[in-house]
């Protein structure tokens, strides 16, 4: 009796659950692997999926629809197809690709599912957002005022950037683009900025060394790193941009500010029109949803400045570009030039002369410019653009001979102590109030009675020096960008002390 009371029990609550239970037809679509090759995976009998909805494989692996025919799905496939097979069953989801947003991501390398790269634990997020998303309207953006400073001088100085504003970081192979990314980003390691770095196609060990980088330099618990590098898939290097700017915009909609840098929009490019010739898309101009500039386009129009309604947050997009043998008229960088609102764009022989960072000034331009800039830095850099444009133009001119006029020689003379003092070792930004130093030294005068060897000396010695000397006026340049006239007087007088301290007799050489 005592074995038959405990299966007694067990009926009745078997009993009860079914009961208790709503019985109703339930149906469920299974599709089927036709073909699975380079990342792509052909699948039937799935009629109902949508464009770019999430699908799920037999053995876990995911993608997302990217054709839809009249028999056949074609998926882009975001893990390893190792184990997919002709046959396997496939599920629709009914939902977008989503990445996980929020805090909890701080600090993390991650890949554009959100799942951790860096030996961490999962991410533990209670929200998740689609990769896909509308740009602000018109009405919910406001002005590009606020200066996004890069703590590099010959960027602040001349080709100011804002918050919410697009910048796009363009030249050859292998001569800094990715630098001064790193380095904007390093120079926010005292400011509210949260920093977002997707790498796109790149070799490990160069993601490795720019995370390390800014480990090692900037504030990286308020860095994210977004990482499909070259032995990830296809489809995870094409979503990874728009993942980035979802992780972004967490912040910016929370009337934060960040920053995207995007390491690089060229592979971006090759790797959508790889994926438009697998799925036999066309990849060309007439295919205007297909068309990488449509990518693009709404990719960076995500970027913005939001309106005190709208929160007041901002998110700056940094993307870059390579250039094939310096063509800046090819198809692709002339999407990215007119989509963003300016270019900086690096030149090849000054990068292996050694003037670092190689920034052309004569292509170079930033749209918003001024209009964010500090003012006691525009007020200083007024007149450096065109001063060392004219040099370089007269450096040009005179190796062909020698020069006899004075005004020339003493042109040359200061040109080159402008070339000097924009030149910058990689991972040293410079704080705002050195850099109104420095170019306030230039345009004064005071630099001319130091000489070139000196130049690094000067620069060594500044900030410890006008902390010193010129207390006031950098604490007011950092507190507000801005300098009264007993201030700048008081700048000048610490800058023309240092420049006595360096100063040695020096033979103009032209």
């Amino acid at each position: 009796m005592t074995a038959i009371a405990p299966l007694d029990s067990w009926l009745r609550e078997a009993e009860a659950r079914v009961d208790a239970a709503t019985l109703a037809p339930v149906t469920e679509q299974i599709g089927c692997v036709e073909s699975v090759a380079d990342g792509i995976a052909l699948v039937s009998g799935l009629p109902d999926v949508r464009l770019d909805e999430l699908v799920r494989f037999e053995h876990g692996q995911v993608g997302y629809a990217t054709t839809l025919d009249r028999d056949l799905l074609g998926c882009v496939l975001l893990d390893d197809p190792t184990g997919l097979k002709a046959g396997h069953q496939v599920h629709g989801s009914g939902e977008v690709v989503r990445v996980p947003v929020g805090p909890s991501l701080l600090g993390r390398t991650i890949d554009p599912l959100g799942r951790p790269l860096d030996g961490g634990a999962p991410i533990e997020s209670g929200a998740y957002e689609p990769i896909e998303r509308p740009a602000p309207s018109i009405i919910d953006r406001d002005l590009v005022s606020e200066p996004l400073q890069t703590g590099i001088l010959v960027l602040d100085s001349m080709f100011a950037l804002g918050r919410g504003q697009r910048e796009l970081i363009i030249g050859n192979r292998a001569i800094g683009k990715t630098a001064i990314a790193i380095d904007c980003i390093i120079n926010q390691k005292f400011s509210d900025i949260v920093c977002v770095y997707v790498a796109i196609g790149q070799k490990s060990s160069t993601v490795k060394r720019a995370i390390q980088a800014i480990q090692a330099h900037g504030a990286p618990e308020r860095c994210i790193f977004v990482v499909a590098g070259a032995s990830a898939s296809p489809g995870l290097q094409w979503i990874a941009p728009f993942a980035a700017f979802t992780i972004a915009e967490y912040f910016r909609d929370r009337g934060q500010h960040a920053l995207v840098a995007i390491d690089d929009l060229t592979k971006h490019a090759a790797t959508h029109r790889e994926i438009a010739l697998l799925t036999r898309q066309p990849p060309g101009r007439e295919a205007y949803p297909g068309d990488v500039f449509y990518v693009h386009a709404r990719l960076l129009e995500r970027a913005a400045k939001l309106s005190k309604a709208a929160g007041g947050g901002s998110l700056t997009a940094l993307p870059i570009a390579e250039l094939d043998g310096g063509n800046l008229s090819a198809y692709i960088p002339t999407n990215l030039i007119s989509i963003t609102d300016g270019q900086i764009v690096l030149d090849a022989r000054l990068f292996h002369e050694g003037h670092k960072p190689a920034v052309d000034v004569g292509t170079s331009v930033s749209r918003v410019g001024g209009k964010t800039q500090a003012p006691a830095l525009r007020e200083a850099a007024h007149a450096l653009r065109l001063d060392y444009a004219q040099f370089l133009e007269l450096e040009m001119f005179t190796r062909f001979g020698g020069v006899t006029d004075t005004q020339v020689k003493d042109k040359i003379a200061r040109g080159r102590h402008i070339r000097s003092i924009l030149a910058q070792p990689q991972y040293s930004p410079v704080r705002l109030a050195d850099e109104v130093a420095l170019v306030t030294a230039l345009q004064t005068g005071i630099l001319d009675r130091v000489a070139l060897d000196d130049i690094a000396r000067f620069r060594t010695e500044l900030s410890s020096w006008i902390d010193k000397e010129a207390k006031e006026a950098v604490a007011a340049i950092e507190r507000t960008g801005e300098l009264d006239d007993p201030q700048r007087a008081a700048m000048t007088a610490a800058l023309t002390g240092l420049a006595a301290k360096c100063a040695r007799p020096r033979a103009d050489r032209i």
